[in-house]
């Protein structure tokens, strides 16, 4: 598991004077750039392969407020990967400086050629260094089946 800590600032909170929504979205998304960097997925790695990350959803689950003045640390285990490596599923919890799990998020995406604007696999210089990561005892192989959790678009139920 990868663990990042940031420090709540005050622009970080929302009008409830508690963490703002969109703040946990940018902590998990620096949360795993760092992680990609230390793999190697470094900015410059990426522009040499044209390629980029992508998000297809995030299902973010609250359990306690996070107010300012204490700091949050942001975990990263990688739960699921396609064989390719063009599909992930990347989970992330929040722990307050108690230590308790005050949210958790499930995450899936996938790799982007940069040139083509398409879903691609992992190059295989990227593809390994997966292999070497720590996986938990529910990792799975990820399908395209798996990245579907709608059948039907909203606007199509109308």
């Amino acid at each position: 598991m990868y663990l990042k800590e940031f420090e709540v600032r005050w622009n970080d909170l929302d009008a409830n004077r508690h963490l703002a929504n969109s703040t946990y979205i940018n902590y998990m998304s620096h949360t795993r750039m760092a992680f990609l960097m230390g793999l190697g997925f470094d900015q410059e790695s990426r522009a040499k392969h044209q390629i980029g990350p992508v998000v297809f959803y995030e299902h973010i689950y609250y359990f306690r407020e996070v107010l300012s003045g204490k700091p949050i640390r942001v975990s990263l285990e990688v739960k699921g990967l396609s064989k390719d490596g063009m599909y992930f599923e990347f989970h992330h919890n929040f722990y307050d400086h108690k230590g308790r799990n005050v949210a958790h998020c499930e995450l899936m995406g996938g790799w982007i050629s940069l040139e083509k604007r398409k879903l691609i696999p992992l190059p295989e210089v990227f593809l390994k260094r997966f292999s070497n990561i720590s996986k938990p005892e529910d990792f799975r192989i990820l399908t395209a089946a798996d990245t579907r959790k709608f059948t039907r678009r909203p606007q199509d139920l109308v």
